[in-house]
C-alpha cells in the first residue's frame, strides 16, 4: 500500500513539473514585451553601425549573453563585445560615414516573436538572400536583453547550416571549455595577442574557434591557450552528428 502511495505521489509531482514547464514555454508575451524586444533590434542596429561599443554591449544579458557567428565565434565578455564593434573598418572612417547604417530598399519580413523557456525567441531575416539572426531574449532587472544573437549568413543558409550546427561543432572542438585564445589582426592574418614584440593594438577578430563553411564541410582554426600552436580542423556532418574528419596541429615555430 505504501509503495502504491509513493508511486502516486511521484507521478503527481512529475505531472506538476511538466505543467510548470509547459506553462513557461507557452506563457504569453504582452504588447509591451514585444515592443521592448523589437526595440532591441533597432538599438542594436544603431549601436553596431554607429560604432557605439558600450551601448551595443549593454544590449546583452550579463552574465552569459553572447553574440555568435561562424567568423566571430561566441563573443561573451563585455570587453570582447565592445572590441568587436570597434573592429569594423567603418569605425575608422570619418564619423559622418559611420553614423548611419545602410538601409534596405524594401522592407524585410516582420519577425514573429514567440514565448520560449528563457523568455522569448525570434528569427529575424536580415538580408535579401534569407540570412537571419537567431535570437533568444531574457528579461533582466534592466529590461529585455539578448541572451544570444546568432547570425546565419546567406551562404551558410544555402549550405543548410544552422545555429545548432555551429553550436554542436564548437562543443565537438572543445570551444565551450575556454581552451582557445581570442584572435586579433587584419582580415587575413590573425593570431592571439602577445605573439609579436611590443604593444599589440590589432583589432579584435574572433573569440576562440573560427569557422569557415566549405564544400568539404566546415573548416575550423583555433589557437591553443598559453601554447602558441593551433589546430586546423575539418568537420563533417554524419548520420551520428558532427565529427572531426581532420585535425592538424601546427606548432608555434610555423606560425607567421
Amino acid at each position: 500500500m505504501k509503495i502504491k502511495f509513493c508511486a502516486a505521489v511521484m507521478l503527481a509531482m512529475m505531472a506538476l513539473a511538466l505543467t510548470v514547464v509547459d506553462a513557461q514555454v507557452n506563457a504569453s508575451l504582452t504588447d509591451k514585451d514585444r515592443a521592448e524586444i523589437e526595440q532591441l533590434s533597432v538599438t542594436y542596429r544603431r549601436a553596431l553601425f554607429g560604432c557605439k561599443a558600450a551601448e551595443y554591449a549593454d544590449l546583452f544579458a550579463t552574465p552569459g549573453g553572447y553574440f555568435g557567428s561562424s567568423s566571430r565565434g561566441e563573443v561573451r565578455e563585455r570587453e570582447a563585445l565592445m572590441e568587436m564593434v570597434l573592429s569594423y573598418d567603418r569605425c575608422y572612417s570619418a564619423p559622418a560615414a559611420a553614423a548611419d547604417a545602410p538601409r534596405a530598399t524594401a522592407p524585410l519580413p516582420t519577425p514573429e516573436i514567440e514565448p520560449a523557456p528563457e523568455g522569448a525567441k525570434a528569427r529575424i531575416i536580415n538580408s535579401r538572400g534569407g540570412g537571419y539572426y537567431d535570437d533568444v531574449y531574457v528579461r533582466t532587472p534592466k529590461g529585455w536583453r539578448f541572451k544570444s544573437r546568432n547570425v546565419v549568413s546567406d551562404e551558410e543558409l544555402a549550405a543548410r547550416l544552422t545555429t545548432q550546427d555551429f553550436i554542436e561543432i564548437r562543443q565537438l572542438a572543445g570551444d565551450d571549455h575556454g581552451h582557445y585564445e581570442s584572435l586579433y589582426g587584419d582580415h587575413d592574418n590573425i593570431s592571439p595577442r602577445g605573439l609579436i614584440a611590443g604593444p599589440d593594438h590589432r583589432p579584435f577578430r574572433t573569440s576562440g574557434l573560427r569557422l569557415t563553411p566549405t564544400a568539404e564541410g566546415v573548416r575550423g582554426s583555433a589557437f591553443l591557450r598559453n601554447n602558441g600552436g593551433r589546430y586546423e580542423d575539418l568537420y563533417v556532418k554524419t548520420p551520428g552528428g558532427w565529427r572531426i574528419k581532420e585535425r592538424t596541429y601546427i606548432p608555434p615555430a610555423k606560425i607567421k
